[in-house]
């Protein structure tokens, strides 16, 4: 049976914001943010509302990307005949209502391009298997309300504070993309739950990186030039250049430019999702010149051939060395230390060398400039204090103290 209205798939396709009549009670929602869903509006026949009126309501149908104009009419046809006949098509109605577990794996999906690593699109997910499948996961994604939700966060509210917090997030976004859909409607029971504080307030302590001491570093780096390991090059360079370990053992030669001392990580290796340019220093650059002897895709290449070197391999040389409370991340704690303490350096350059953004959106977006002469300056003095340079061959190695007097 073929139903004509006012809509065509054409129009459904295009129509800008707003609710737009197809005739019979039926409707096209196009939300601002462009997402389209079905919904038909009917009289039940003997009921009333709250003022004592024939009670009108809206029944949703689903999105358009799941139900067809035909199917929708057909639908809404069909929800007009129960409401005739007086029963209430929200609680008689046949939907196929996806469950938690089947949205959750469609947001999934539909996700993964943004995903920075395969290893952030795993977390994602498996935070959900781990917490919220057991529960809820076959529930339908309709039926899912505060008490559903609390029963997946509050075991772990506390005690795991960070993972209940992601894991709400994680909700509230699959109940959003259902209700975008048509298969929910009316608050999002996460939102209800925060807005009403039904969960205890957690204090919780920023957890810090072990670190070691600015003053121990340069014994520290001594020690490891005596060693041969390619773990011990990536550790002295991680050292010197304050990046982050998933850098630096990515770093492939295509973003170095020797010639002019630069290295530039890609934006798709950042944290913060922008390539950040790293000036080398004549230290850094004799750390890495020699191995490209090795002709390898990665300049710090592991045990296997063109496969760079683990991200256990620096933190199992440090437990090697018998260095305690340290992890290789602390020393961009190290570096940070040292550029307010001794090198007096400026808070937006010392920030900018480990990649920090600076500032708000709007003194971002007017100050476009990376500062990199700038940094520079400051990572070769850096290098200096690390490598042992003594002031007397400083000039020799082209290192300034343009920030403050270097020990």
């Amino acid at each position: 049976m073929v139903l004509v209205g006012k809509l065509t798939k054409k129009l459904v396709e295009n129509l800008g914001a707003g609710r737009h009549g197809d005739g019979g009670g039926l409707y096209l929602v196009v939300d601002p943010s462009g997402a389209r869903r079905w919904i038909v509006r009917a009289v039940v026949k003997g009921q009333r509302n709250l003022k004592g009126a024939p009670l009108r309501t809206d029944f949703g149908l689903g999105g358009v990307d799941v139900v067809t104009l035909n199917q929708a009419r057909e639908r809404a046809l069909e929800y007009r005949r129960m409401a005739k006949q007086g029963l209430n098509p929200r609680f008689n109605a046949s939907r196929e209502i996806p469950s938690f577990e089947e949205v959750a794996g469609q947001v999934h999906i539909e996700r993964m391009p943004t995903w920075k690593n395969a290893k952030h699109g795993a977390q994602w997910i498996n935070t959900l298997r781990d917490y919220a499948f057991p529960k809820i996961g076959r529930m339908p994604v309709d039926s899912i309300g505060q008490p559903e939700v609390l029963m997946c966060l509050s075991p772990i509210w506390t005690d795991k504070h960070e993972t209940a917090r992601r894991l709400a997030q994680r909700i509230k976004i699959i109940l959003d993309v259902a209700k975008s859909k048509g298969f929910r409607s009316g608050e999002n029971a996460v939102t209800a739950i925060f807005d009403a504080q039904v969960l205890p307030r957690v204090k919780t302590k920023a957890k810090h990186h072990r670190a070691m001491k600015w003053q121990d570093v340069p014994a520290f780096y001594a020690d490891l030039k005596t060693r041969d390991a390619m773990a011990a090059k990536a550790l002295m360079f991680t050292c010197l250049t304050g990046s982050r370990t998933g850098e630096v053992l990515g770093m492939h030669w295509g973003e170095l430019d020797l010639a002019a001392k630069l290295w530039t990580c890609p934006a798709e290796r950042m944290k913060m999702g922008e390539a950040h340019r790293v000036p080398l220093t004549a230290e850094m650059l004799a750390i890495i010149e020699p191995l490209r002897e090795m002709q390898s895709d990665y300049v710090f290449e592991g045990q296997k051939r063109h496969k760079p070197l683990s991200n256990m391999a620096m933190l199992m040389l440090l437990r090697r060395m018998e260095v305690d409370g340290v992890t290789v991340h602390g020393f961009r704690s190290t570096f940070r230390d040292w550029a307010s303490e001794v090198a007096n350096a400026p808070r937006e350059i010392a920030e900018m060398s480990l990649a920090h953004k600076v500032g708000s959106d709007v003194e971002r977006a007017y100050a476009r400039s990376d500062l990199l002469e700038k940094r520079r300056v400051l990572m070769v003095q850096w290098t200096g204090f690390v490598a042992g340079i003594e002031k007397s061959k400083c000039r020799k190695h082209g290192i300034r103290q343009p920030f403050g007097t270097a020990p």
